[in-house]
């Protein structure tokens, strides 16, 4: 959600910050805006793409300056407009802000401004933080802003430009991210790493409550206080190459491609000599566990749901799963024999770092699978396992979610065999499917044209529907969300079971409903499931396994098959050929399939 760049250096600014706003379009936004420094603060923002706020810029005169703030807002208060948009400006002009965040009691400090006869222009929360630096700004911007943040309810990352001080940009952090880049006699801010990570491997990572001042050749840190802090550089290792489309129509189809290689470079350091490394948990721990909580939103939340099955059979410890947003305002019974899990792939996601918070408050201890190094939930948690799935830049999430799930199964492995929860043998069959899924991965993204043929045939359904058992229905949970993501059509997932409580009323002449029967055990019921539909006027589609083709294909219109693993890992094979149908119908709708409407990429405000 919204997208903070900032420069300051020897030159242009605003040609690094067109430039990195850009790169973070995927985040999602609906409208942009620049404000350059020089003898005076000029803004010039925009609703719409960041092509329109270009051509503005364009046709500007003199809209240039050594120092620099950026700003792609996703709309919380206030629609979409050129008022609304970011940067906002204090009313003496001087101040110049950009916001990522929620600020909570922004009504009361408004309220407050306006007797004192300030006036604001536009509908959001953010306006007031330009307002009150201002007003509270006399000669020391430092002050001003150490006021102001102070007084802040929420959540928030802020931008801030005095024209009194060209040579300086000001950033700030409260539980959403902000990043500082180190260049060659140029620094940069950022909410996200890859606005500058073709510039600059050397960064620095704000932490809670702290402020950066930036110079063109030097960086300053302090708390909320005031007071002088120390940080220590980090490098990042990440190939630029791999947030290019190399000659992918869109960024989606190019990482449903990279699972197989993402899922290796995950796995890589885990799979060792026939045997799963994790050395991250602390074993003596692991010996009291008694419950396993994982909690997370979206896409990781799915993955979760088809974790439970690995964690209780394999492990046979009682597993919960929990959509953040609503783990986060619930009594949890956790305590210090419980591990919750947090997934996220960003490592920001605000509910779920909530819920990583009251975890701990709780006394239990917390395990972070995330795919950015030292992001919030990384560093707060207790333990934390690296995906390495690279950089991710379409919204909707495929080989990261593949990098999560493949993680969960390793992590399954290591808990059941450091508790002896695990004969020799039966940890040698799931070690060797595990190890084999970047090859079986490989083999189903060979039907990517047969999926393209049933999208272009299905294409034009109002209505899908996903119907699964087990840990089939976990999967449907995740295709459904993949095609409702890109192709904007309505789908749902449901657990087939449940179709005669209530939800076979929807079905009718023409309805779409996407099968998935891997699981041995459940088969046959899952094909009475597809019966029932088929009766009452439904099209199938039907996803199983190559052996089961022949008992399927009397029932189905049309069959996707996959190979043979244990069904514990078959979501990791199953959910490819959903990911691709999403994909493709969403092409043959001509969506904005890399950044699908009202959608952000890392969810930073509730």
């Amino acid at each position: 959600m919204c997208g903070i760049v900032g420069y300051i250096g020897k030159k242009n600014a605003s040609d690094f910050l067109l430039e990195a706003l850009k790169k973070l379009e995927y985040r999602g936004y609906d409208s942009a805006g620049i404000a350059i420094c020089d003898t005076k603060i000029n803004v010039i923002k925009k609703a719409g793409r960041i092509n329109v706020l270009k051509k503005a810029i364009s046709d500007a005169k003199d809209f240039c300056g050594n120092s620099g703030i950026g700003h792609t807002r996703w709309a919380t208060h206030g629609k979409p407009s050129d008022i609304n948009a970011h940067p906002h400006v204090g009313r003496s002009g001087k101040i110049a802000i950009v916001h990522n965040g929620i600020i909570e009691n922004y009504i009361v400090l408004k309220k407050s401004l306006i007797k004192k006869n300030i006036k604001f222009i536009s509908e959001t929360d953010s306006e007031i933080i330009a307002a009150m630096i201002d007003y509270l700004y006399e000669d020391d911007i430092f002050s001003a802003v150490i006021k102001t943040v102070c007084s802040l309810e929420g959540s928030f990352a802020l931008g801030i430009l005095c024209s009194d001080f060209p040579d300086k940009i000001i950033a700030v952090k409260k539980e959403s991210p902000i990043i500082i880049g180190i260049g060659d006699n140029e620094n940069y801010i950022a909410s996200d790493i890859y606005a500058f990570a073709d510039r600059t491997k050397h960064i620095y990572r704000l932490d809670e409550c702290e402020i950066a001042v930036l110079g063109a050749s030097e960086v300053n840190f302090y708390n909320f206080q005031g007071k002088k802090i120390e940080k220590n550089m980090a490098e990042i290792d990440w190939e630029i190459g791999s947030s290019e489309k190399d000659g992918f129509e869109h960024f989606m189809l190019k990482e449903i491609m990279e699972q197989p290689e993402a899922i290796k470079k995950t796995l890589l350091l885990r799979c060792v000599k026939n045997d799963i490394v994790i050395n991250e948990l602390n074993k003596s721990y692991l010996e009291s566990l008694n419950k396993i909580c994982i909690v997370a939103c979206g896409s990781s939340y799915h993955v979760g749901m088809a974790a439970r099955y690995a964690f209780e059979k394999i492990v046979r410890i009682a597993t919960n799963v929990e959509l953040a947003s609503e783990f986060r305002y619930r009594s949890p019974i956790i305590d210090k024999n419980t591990l919750v899990i947090i997934i996220s792939q960003s490592g920001e996601t605000a509910d779920s770092l909530a819920a990583l918070r009251e975890s701990k408050r709780r006394g239990a201890k917390t395990l972070a699978i995330v795919n950015v190094v030292g992001s919030s939930i990384a560093s707060e948690a207790n333990f934390v396992v690296y995906t390495w799935a690279g950089i991710e830049v379409a919204v909707a999430t495929t080989k990261a979610y593949s990098a999560q799930l493949s993680v969960m199964y390793a992590l399954s492995l290591y808990i059941s065999k450091v508790l002896n929860r695990i004969s020799k043998e039966k940890f040698e069959v799931y070690f060797q499917d595990l190890i084999s899924l970047p090859n079986l991965i490989e083999e189903v993204l060979k039907s990517k044209d047969q999926v393209f043929k049933i999208a272009q045939k299905y294409s034009q359904a109002d209505n899908v529907f996903f119907i699964g058992r087990g840990v089939d229905y976990a999967v449907c949970m995740e295709g459904s969300l993949k095609f409702k993501e890109v192709s904007y059509i309505h789908s749902e997932a449901y657990a087939a079971g449940e179709l005669k409580h209530g939800t076979i009323s929807l079905v009718e002449n023409g309805t779409i409903v996407i099968a998935l029967a891997t699981d041995p055990r459940l088969f046959e019921k899952t094909i009475s499931n597809i019966r029932e539909v088929r009766a009452r006027g439904a099209l199938c589609i039907a996803i199983t396994t190559k052996e089961n083709f022949n008992a399927i294909s009397s029932v189905a219109d049309d069959i996707l098959c996959v190979p043979k693993i244990h069904s514990i890992m078959m979501p990791s094979l199953t959910v490819i050929p959903l990911q691709l149908f999403a994909y493709y119908v969403a092409l043959l709708h001509k969506r904005d399939i890399d950044k699908p409407r009202n959608l952000a990429k890392s969810v930073t405000v509730e």
